[in-house]
């Protein structure tokens, strides 16, 4: 509304997903250059493979698996609270059979920065341990490195992560 109308030019940031079996891996980078509907992109490509888990176990609702099919920037956070695998994503998609959603600067930051800071591993420990000596001390260093982050917009997200899963007291 006040600031620029973002725009598909490089260093632009985006999100897009590629299929990887029967779901869809995401990607959000910079647009590293545009010729017509072919879009270069540097950034990560995440496979959320204990999301994935968790729906071939049969212990996730419909959420989850709509989160798999159908990521966007806004639902892929819940991907990321359990076990991810990244890695760097150089490469040039194409408009015509590929999704490419601009987002915000601070989104993008988001992302970067939960990847960055290995913070779906420490959320993935609490979770996966049963209650307990070993889940409590779990919760405490989440909550530490809670309190060391020093973007305040992640912090809030990981905070809302954590309220909504009930892990942090």
């Amino acid at each position: 509304m006040f600031g620029k109308k973002l725009t598909l030019e490089e260093g632009a940031y985006v999100f897009s997903i590629k299929k990887n079996g029967d779901f869809n891996d995401f990607i959000f980078g910079v647009v590293t250059g545009v010729d017509g509907r072919k879009v270069g992109i540097t950034g990560v490509i995440v496979n959320p493979v204990g999301l994935k888990n968790k729906i071939a176990q049969g212990k996730t609702g419909e959420r989850s698996q709509e989160i798999l099919e159908h990521p966007t920037p806004d639902n892929v956070v819940l991907a990321l609270v359990y076990r991810i695998e990244y890695e760097n994503f150089a490469e040039v998609i194409d408009l015509d059979k590929d999704k490419c959603d601009i987002i915000p600067s601070q989104v993008y930051a988001i992302l970067d920065g939960w990847i960055r800071e290995s913070l779906s591993e420490f959320l993935n420990n609490v979770l996966s341990l049963p209650p307990g000596s070993e889940r409590d001390e779990a919760k405490r260093v989440l909550k530490n490195r809670k309190d060391t982050l020093t973007d305040p917009t992640l912090k809030r997200t990981l905070y809302a992560v954590c309220r909504s899963l009930k892990i942090l007291n």
